[in-house]
């Protein structure tokens, strides 16, 4: 895209040289790093166009993928011992090499971009050849040469220049002595569409009775059909690979772009995030993200840590306290010195984490893959054999008997149905499961589930909901529950602090009228004072009590019993003298406690991991009946939980909400994540309850199995017509009852066996939900989930 110097209004110099952009974005972007955009020919050209390097995902025109960085370390997703640098195919399964770590920067993959020109190009084509090959004898005015002529003419770009990739990678399997599906597919398609040539280009060479409506049969259309239904699949699968890294993608998202330094002479500047470097000054506004690990110097405001940690209340933070990066500040202004940049911060820490558990977790081969090596083996020696025997012993003329019956073999065994047998079930299941809330992020999630033996939860937002809510209210004689309520929501109506906003919304809930604030006081890490109803009140904890004069021990053991329940607990004085205490805690979801009484009957242990305090993780423990619970936890020590479950010989399935839960997520069997809770779980994760409902976890594990079951089935019908259809093929019934299978008549079968399977996965989407748990079924029609 070419950007006219003369119209457009986003002009920069850099090195004497001055560049123009479409917009002011692409210039932004340019100015914050000009060595990334610039090459040395650009820098040698006055008035540059800078848009091509600076161009972003919003233009109309077409854009080349940024390259990765040089040295960059690609991995195959299925096996992740191959490792090379720079990209490629992978040697085992012939799929596209990817970046282990993915970044930013990167641009749409290559390979779906151009696979997806291959299949809608050509797509049209195979239409057109299937359309002539089935309803083509009823099309007068073209004769049956023609109508031959034309069927090759379509089909060949399909074959030769859509299906070219499949043919690399079936010669790569062959010279790497690794057989697979590609070599199946590329041997079949490449047997009819040569079989179909050489029956276009020299039919005399055939015997009539392989003449049919005045010409050989030709199988154009299969090939051409393989060759699109192969594509689609592997567009399906690209897309749902690029999914993979978008847990990573999120996570490096989280952190600001800029950070804002503050120089020695005391003026400041923006900066881009990765010029900052260790004991740097850097000054963070209200609203804005904390841009590096350090510690505060100056300033004091409320930090919501909620995204890392998992704690739903805002952490106070003053001078000397320790500040996490991409965190985000509240209404105060801080200025903090960088301790740690790049790799060494904390969520870099945790987006190595996630990437090494994807990259350590050795994928689920599908059951075809198994047993490709020795079919694609045993097909091959089939068809020689066929080919030699023919060609040596049978009857005049031999060797056109022998290539008939060798394609035969070939055609009949085409992975058509093998192809469709775990691709069918998957896409019916996973409709299925859609409809019931519960989104299956790939077939490897499906297949793993039903084998689940331990279930690790995660509180905040999994377990609770998530934010904090009005619990109780304590109060001393003389005063009353509302009246406590009002005084202490009029004084904290002009908080956005959490525990603010729930003590206001109980107060809007029971209609209380709130009263004007005056001589309003935030007091550092104790709570909040004013005068309200011409009353000198104070709302917060012990140490302003304390200050204030007000005695808190008469109400110091109903204190008590609320935190070890998991409360926050604020006192209110007024006047000098203890008024009342307000509880506010983060309410257990109502679906909770029914949920795990399922999941335990399903056989589940049940471990819960938070990073809250001890306490309060083990009051929710106790009040669900968890007896394994882990409070004070790390994102990492998730991670290592689920590490250390995996080594006791457990499948480990993860259930989490937050950003803290990614590591654990990734390096579970099985990674389930709240669709009410962040992208960055949801991406990390393999399943995600749309509504945040555990009990649908049941129901999931139910499908798992119907649908590994149906798999095995589809299975079992393709490798059943191939077991019958390529002896037969071969010729084994010509000596006892003189039958041979024409090529047209294995193609034939070869539909049909496509037709079984497609037929038993369809049986899926007609299952009913009786399979599901009784409490399931029960709980459905209340929530409004269709039975299907």
């Amino acid at each position: 895209m070419q950007v006219d110097p003369a119209t457009t209004a986003h002009h920069a110099m850099h090195a004497g040289v001055e560049y123009h952009f479409c917009s002011a974005r692409c210039r932004e972007k340019f100015v914050a790093d000009p060595a990334r955009y610039v090459s040395s020919e650009h820098a040698a050209s006055p008035g540059a166009h800078a848009h091509d390097h600076a161009a972003h995902g919003h233009h109309a025109s077409p854009v080349a993928a940024t390259p990765a960085p040089a040295g960059t370390i690609y991995t195959c997703p299925m096996h992740p011992q191959i490792r090379q640098e720079g990209p490629g195919t992978c040697p085992i399964c012939g799929m596209a090499l990817e970046p282990e770590m993915p970044s930013l920067e990167e641009d749409d993959n290559p390979e779906l971009r151009d696979f997806s020109h291959r299949f809608w190009w050509t797509l049209p084509l195979s239409l057109a050849v299937l359309a002539l090959a089935m309803l083509g004898h009823r099309i007068t005015f073209l004769s049956t040469e023609a109508r031959t002529w034309i069927e090759l003419i379509l089909s060949t770009p399909v074959v030769l220049w859509a299906g070219w990739p499949f043919f690399v990678r079936c010669a790569q399997s062959i010279r790497n002595r690794s057989p697979n599906m590609w070599t199946l597919i590329g041997i079949g398609v490449a047997s009819a569409f040569g079989y179909s040539v050489i029956a276009t280009v020299a039919p005399d060479l055939f015997p009539d009775s392989f003449r049919e409506h005045g010409r050989v049969g030709v199988y154009f259309e299969a090939a051409a059909v393989i060759v699109s239904l192969t594509l689609l699949g592997q567009l399906l699968e690209l897309r749902a690979r690029s999914k993979t890294s978008a847990a990573i993608k999120s996570l490096l998202g989280l952190a600001p772009k800029t950070a804002r330094r503050v120089n020695d002479d005391g003026s400041e500047e923006d900066i881009p995030l990765e010029h900052v470097h260790v004991g740097n000054r850097l000054r963070v506004r209200p609203g804005e993200k904390v841009p590096v690990d350090g510690e505060v110097l100056e300033g004091r405001s409320s930090v919501d840590e909620s995204m890392l940690t998992g704690e739903p209340i805002p952490v106070e933070k003053t001078a000397g306290a320790k500040v996490i990066g991409a965190t985000l500040n509240g209404t105060g202004s801080l200025v903090i010195r960088a301790e740690k940049v790049g790799s060494e911060t904390v969520l870099s820490q945790i987006v190595q984490l996630v990437a090494q558990a994807q990259r350590s977790r050795a994928p689920m081969q599908r059951m075809a893959d198994k047993v490709a090596f020795w079919f694609v083996l045993a097909v091959l020696t089939v068809a020689l054999l066929t080919l030699l025997g023919w060609g040596l012993f049978g009857p005049e003329p031999s060797w056109t008997y022998a290539v008939l019956n060798a394609v035969s073999v070939l055609i009949i065994a085409c992975p058509c149905a093998l192809g469709l047998a775990t691709p069918m079930s998957i896409m019916v299941a996973t409709g299925r499961a859609a409809k019931a809330g519960v989104l299956f992020r790939d077939a490897e999630a499906i297949e793993r589930l039903r084998t689940i033996d331990t279930l690790i939860v995660d509180k905040t937002g999994t377990l609770t909901e998530g934010r904090p809510a009005y619990r109780d209210a304590i109060v001393a004689e003389g005063f009353t529950a509302d009246q406590v309520l009002q005084w202490a929501a009029s004084l904290e109506q002009g908080s956005e602090h959490p525990l603010a906003e729930a003590i206001l919304g109980e107060a809007k809930r029971r209609g209380l009228a709130l009263e004007r604030t005056e001589d309003f006081e935030s007091v550092t890490g104790m709570g909040v004072r004013g005068r309200v109803f011409n009353r000198a009140l104070a709302l917060g904890n012990q140490a302003l009590m304390t200050e204030v004069g007000a005695d808190v021990a008469p109400m110091r053991s109903d204190v008590e019993r609320l935190r070890k329940e998991g409360a926050s607990v604020m006192y209110l004085a007024a006047d000098g003298r203890l008024a009342g205490a307000i509880a506010v805690a983060d309410p257990i979801k109502a679906t909770t406690l029914p949920a795990l009484n399922e999941l335990r009957a399903a056989g589940l242990h049940l471990v819960m991991a938070s990073g809250d305090a001890q306490a309060t993780a083990a009051a929710v423990g106790q009040a669900l009946g968890i007896e394994e619970v882990h409070g004070e936890v790390r994102p990492q020590d998730k991670a290592v939980l689920v590490q250390r479950l995996k080594s006791e010989g457990r499948r480990v399935a993860m259930a989490g909400d937050g950003i803290n839960d990614a590591p654990a997520l990734a390096a579970a069997d099985v990674g389930i994540a709240m669709g009410t809770g962040t992208d960055v779980a949801m991406s990390s994760a393999q399943v995600t309850l749309v509504k945040g409902d555990l009990r649908r976890i049941v129901q999931a594990m139910e499908i798992s199995r119907g649908t590994v079951a149906n798999m095995k089935q589809n299975l079992g019908f393709a490798f059943l017509y191939n077991a019958l259809g390529v002896p037969i093929a071969a010729g084994i019934l010509y000596p006892v009852f003189g039958w041979l299978l024409s090529p047209m008549i294995a193609a034939l079968a070869m539909s049909l066996s496509s037709v079984s399977v497609v037929s038993n996965a369809l049986r899926l989407a007609r299952s009913s939900s009786a399979d599901a748990s009784p409490e399931v079924r029960r709980a459905e029609p209340a929530r409004g989930v269709s039975r299907h």
